[in-house]
């Protein structure tokens, strides 16, 4: 019995680190918005945002915290401090609530122009890189899904093809036409 709960205690002693060290990390989320000021001697980003949230975001630059970004979406993405783009279209990756929320990094979508879609999701095909909404009107509509395709998921920001919404649940698709197809570049629940 000695030897039983010796080994318990090893085992306890090895994982405490990684689950302590887990629950310090904060969750990278994403939204989509433009670019209206950014404030250097501040360390502040103001953004307009699409979903008509507070715009107004902390700098993470010297912070030292430590946060759970996707690999996939911040090497595609540029770090906040390094941000120089007024005016432009951008996902924002961000950490924090309400009032008190620090950006991480930035991505310029582009100049467009940019759509924005919003109905219940009747397929998601990973196989086919392709995401399906019925907008209220109960027109379809299709989306391809690319590598540098965002979603916001579950469990924070991540690339499109870990979309994790349930048929039938309201998500807001942005989009681009790229090469003549309709092309999601941000996935978010409405």
């Amino acid at each position: 019995m000695m030897r039983f709960s010796l080994r318990i205690c090893l085992v306890a002693a090895a994982v405490a680190p990684l689950v302590l060290s887990a629950q310090g990390q904060e969750v990278v989320h994403a939204l989509a918005g433009t670019v209206t000021a950014i404030n250097a001697t501040a360390k502040t980003i103001k953004i307009e945002t699409d979903d008509g949230s507070e715009g107004l975001f902390k700098d993470v630059s010297g912070s030292g915290q430590s946060f759970d970004f996707d690999k996939g979406v911040r090497r595609e993405s540029t770090p906040a401090a390094a941000f120089k783009d007024s005016g432009k279209r951008v996902l924002v990756f961000y950490y924090g609530n309400g009032g008190e929320r620090t950006v991480v990094a930035l991505r310029s979508l582009g100049d467009g122009p940019f759509e924005k879609s919003t109905g219940a999701l009747v397929k998601f095909d990973r196989s086919r890189h392709s995401v399906t909404l019925k907008k209220a009107s109960g027109e379809e509509e299709t989306f391809r899904i690319e590598g540098d395709t965002v979603a916001e998921t579950s469990t924070g920001a991540a690339t499109g093809e870990k979309l994790d919404a349930t048929e039938g649940e309201q998500i807001r698709v942005t989009s681009a036409t790229v090469n003549g197809v309709k092309t999601a570049l941000f996935i978010v629940p409405a």
